[in-house]
């Protein structure tokens, strides 16, 4: 019985992410219009935000970049030589207390690449899913879902751990990784 619970609960956890996941999936007719647009406007949107970035965030960038190798630095965001590659399925990461499921974590990634590697990216992934899956539960096994998880600090941590992560697999195939949707459910 007492294995039972936590079993219960991250079914209901994983269920919960899937529905919400098909819930919030876009439609064919918006995925096509992203991609049309995605050398105009969503080339102004990444201007934008690299714009109002914080200077924690250009340091935080400039490791990562040292980090790469120089990979980083031959990449401008705001080109259009890249495209996302939504990874199929979400990661569902349970948060333990004392060896119980205190929480679930559901979380929507993308990979930056350059144009033309969805399907290296789509043959690898497997082998990324696992890698980014160990990330993601030592994030969560050293405190990282718990509490304000979403602060810019916190969130600039496990995008860095993921990006050299997939870099590791990758190398110059890959250029950023993006949460696209993260979301905790807390039990008890």
């Amino acid at each position: 019985m007492r294995f039972l619970l936590p079993l219960i609960l991250a079914l209901i956890g994983a269920g919960a992410g899937v529905g919400a996941g098909l819930f919030l999936k876009p439609t064919e007719e918006s995925s096509v219009h992203a991609e049309k647009t995605q050398g105009g406007e969503a080339g102004q949107h990444a201007e934008a935000e690299a714009s109002h970035g914080s200077a924690s965030d250009a340091q935080s960038d400039d490791h990562a970049a040292s980090a790469d190798h120089g990979d980083a630095e031959t990449h401008d965001p705001a080109s259009t030589d890249s495209e996302f590659t939504k990874l199929n399925n979400q990661f569902v990461v349970p948060v333990l207390t004392d060896g119980k499921v205190k929480a679930m974590v559901v979380l929507s990634l993308s990979l930056e690449t350059p144009i033309g590697k969805r399907e290296l990216i789509y043959a690898r992934e497997p082998r990324i899913r696992d890698t980014i899956l160990q990330v993601l539960f030592d994030h969560a096994n050293v405190g990282g879902f718990d509490g304000e998880f979403t602060r810019g600090d916190q969130m600039d941590v496990l995008r860095q751990e993921l990006r050299l992560a997939t870099k590791s697999l990758l190398g110059a195939d890959i250029f950023d990784v993006l949460i696209t949707d993260i979301a905790r459910q807390d039990y008890g």
